[in-house]
């Protein structure tokens, strides 16, 4: 191994350490209670909330999948869809957290999504919770798989060794630590990881700017990329008949920028609708010590994503004008980040600096990994199979699930040539259209009821499965991002649902008018 690749992986190795220390250092607290396993005890400050929300959400994708879009295309559809999703981060903290947080408390002690849901409505029979873990458990086990491909493409850009050995390597660091310390251990990860994460962008961003000769340089060649800059229009690389971009005399060929209408600019914003279904941002906001900090931990949030967000798509871009030809396919342009640490930085530095990838995707997948074994757990096995089951029970199922899932996230990320991009924006498009109108609605409509939450969990998960693989293909209008029609169908079947069946209980509706304060309401007991 040369020296610089020595010093990468030093400075990688110490990083690996201090996160597999931190699980067992909160092994023993977190392994006390279901409630600190899952939820770190309703305890968690305002700062580790909003960078552990943040780095959970955007994952591998934000230092890979977007600059890699940014890239190969230009600006526009990184540039929308980033849009969307600073504005959904802010609604999400403003009109969900505090009411979730007092709510999911308020209803049964809830201390997972599922749990909620059926907390909600009294579903003494957990029908909710049981549909919503297998939603969960679908989706997630995509995601993890995306946060895999991340890792493995890591690894093997770095060292230039075997993908799916180095994939497998970092899956095993992350199932390693969250299937030892739990909820409290992926918090206190996540705090050091979103940290890392958004100075690693800032400083490849600054260096990026710097290597490709100024700010003045850098512009001058992106416009002379038809479309590349522009917000309306998408660069279009010539592709060979290997798939492969066009070089021609040492230079990237583009062809006639495609325009980027309305629908697609509308397709980009709607991924902000994703976040009110986001299964590991909703947890955060459960967690958090006391809900008159989440105010706090909104402006840390938005400030985090807002910088990294920006920092990631000029990375993507200033990157084309720095190595114009090194990448001659979106997956490949996704390596971007790690090519660009590697050209800029000293070895030891960019060991560090790459390390924030890992980061992302460990911070990631660890919550994919800890909901859906809760969910599993608490939701189906404890909910519904054996109601008297212990603590230790049913964390046993947990770490069994999470082995379960680790295993199918390894199949998913089997394929090295599969765009980070794409299998996100699939699964965001489940959780979003299955939880987020359900979430919205539920937390605002008093005369929502079970059925129509259950039809809006079903219409919606349906919608996002039908529209992605027969009708979205037919172009055109319907070549909207699936999110945006799903969530409004699944909107759609609650409240006509709610309104053409019964009414909410007395006791659900007095919990709904008084979970915002301190007044004391009726019990409700889930049958465990």
């Amino acid at each position: 191994m040369v020296s610089n690749d020595f010093w990468v992986l030093v400075a990688m190795l110490l990083y690996f350490v201090v996160v597999v220390t931190i699980g067992f250092i909160y092994a023993k607290k977190a392994n006390s209670s279901v409630s600190n396993y899952f939820l770190g005890g309703r305890g968690l400050g305002p700062w580790i909330t909003a960078l552990s929300a943040e780095a959970s959400d955007m994952s591998g994708w934000l230092l890979m999948g977007l600059p890699g879009v940014a890239y190969f295309t230009g600006a526009s559809d990184a540039m929308w869809t980033a849009i969307g999703l600073a504005i959904g981060t802010y609604l999400n903290w403003k009109f969900v957290a505090k009411r979730l947080r007092l709510y999911s408390e308020k209803a049964g002690n809830a201390i997972t999504i599922p749990e909620f849901f059926s907390n909600r409505f009294h579903d003494s029979k957990h029908i909710l919770s049981t549909v919503a873990a297998l939603i969960i458990l679908v989706f997630f086990s995509i995601y993890v798989g995306s946060c895999f491909v991340t890792c493995g493409k890591l690894f093997s850009t770095l060292f230039g060794l075997d993908y799916a050995t180095m994939m497998m390597l970092g899956a095993i660091i992350v199932f390693l630590y969250t299937f030892v310390g739990g909820y409290l251990s992926v918090c206190a990860t996540d705090l050091m990881q979103g940290t890392l994460m958004f100075f690693a962008l800032f400083i490849v961003f600054v260096g990026s700017v710097t290597w490709a000769g100024g700010v003045d340089n850098t512009v001058a060649f992106l416009q002379s990329i038809p479309g590349f800059l522009s917000a309306t229009q998408t660069a279009t690389p010539v592709l060979d008949a290997d798939g492969l971009q066009v070089v021609k005399d040492g230079m990237p060929v583009f062809g006639t920028p495609a325009e980027y209408g309305i629908i697609t600019i509308v397709s980009g914003l709607a991924w902000g609708l994703g976040y009110f279904g986001m299964p590991q941002v909703l947890v955060r906001f459960m967690s958090i010590r006391d809900a008159n900090e989440v105010k706090q931990s909104r402006i840390i949030a938005m400030v985090w994503v807002t910088i990294s967000l920006a920092s990631a798509i000029l990375i993507g871009l200033i990157g084309r004008a720095c190595i114009p030809v090194e990448f001659l396919t979106q997956a490949s342009a996704e390596n971007i980040f790690i090519v660009l640490s590697e050209m800029i930085l000293p070895p030891f530095v960019c060991g560090l600096v790459v390390s924030g990838i890992f980061a992302a995707s460990m911070s990631s997948s660890s919550s994919y990994l800890l909901i859906s074994g809760s969910a599993v757990a608490e939701n189906i096995y404890r909910g519904i199979f054996k109601r008297d089951a212990t603590d230790r029970q049913v964390m046993i199922v947990a770490r069994i699930t999470l082995l379960v899932v680790f295993m199918f996230g390894i199949l998913i990320a089997m394929d090295e040539n599969s765009s980070i991009f794409g299998v996100v924006s699939y699964a965001w498009a489940g959780f979003g259209a299955a939880f987020g109108p359900l979430m919205l609605i539920s937390l605002y409509w008093k005369r929502c009821n079970l059925q129509g939450a259950l039809a809006g969990m079903i219409t919606g998960t349906a919608t996002v499965l039908i529209w992605h693989n027969f009708i979205k293909p037919l172009g055109g209008i319907f070549a909207v991002y699936e999110l945006l029609p799903a969530f409004i169908l699944a909107a759609i079947a609650i409240f006509v649902v709610s309104l053409l069946t019964e009414k909410p209980s007395a006791e659900i509706e007095d919990e709904f008018d008084h979970f915002m304060d301190e007044r004391p309401v009726k019990k409700y007991a889930v049958e465990k």
